[in-house]
């Protein structure tokens, strides 16, 4: 198994893993909060595939498929178009509204793109250094590790935070 091959594998997990917490969610569900500053459900979706989005296709050298594929004018979020979640106040997250399968079909797409870009990876391609302002310098293989280990954590935030809401019922 090729290092491309092993970073498609995990990229391809975290649509699994969110269809699980978004499963049978309504509207109410997707924005409900633990408390006034806590993430919901939508936000913590949409910023997963925000998240891979904007940091894989300069990567891959391709417009962003929020901008690309109408995304962005589906969702009409009150933001600017190259908002990813990062940086967000309370108050941003809560005027994430979206249903679930507006979500996930975003997450879909990037996630289309990401693994259309993984196939053409070399391994060598891994090693060639994307951010000299880092010491040391950050390379292809470690950005995209890095983009994979957010989206999960973010995931799992959303698993945590499902069973939460689903208990609080």
């Amino acid at each position: 198994m090729r290092s491309a091959q092993v970073l498609a594998d995990g990229f391809g997990r975290i649509g699994e893993e969110l269809r699980a917490a978004l499963e049978g969610a309504d509207e109410a569900l997707l924005t409900a909060r633990p408390d006034p500053r806590a993430n919901t459900l939508a936000w913590l979706a949409w910023h997963v595939a925000r998240v891979q989005d904007a940091q894989v296709a300069p990567l891959a050298r391709v417009e962003e498929v929020w901008t690309a594929q109408g995304w962005a004018e589906r969702f009409a979020l009150p933001f600017d178009t190259g908002a990813t979640g990062y940086g967000q106040s309370p108050d941003d997250v809560g005027r994430v509204h979206a249903p679930a399968d507006l979500l996930l079909g975003y997450l879909d797409a990037a996630t289309a793109a990401t693994l259309a870009y993984l196939e053409r990876l070399t391994d060598d391609d891994l090693d060639v250094v994307v951010d000299e302002d880092w010491d040391p310098p950050v390379t292809l293989g470690v950005r995209l590790v890095s983009v994979l280990a957010d989206d999960l954590q973010h995931v799992g935030q959303a698993a945590y935070l499902r069973g939460l809401l689903d208990r609080a019922r």
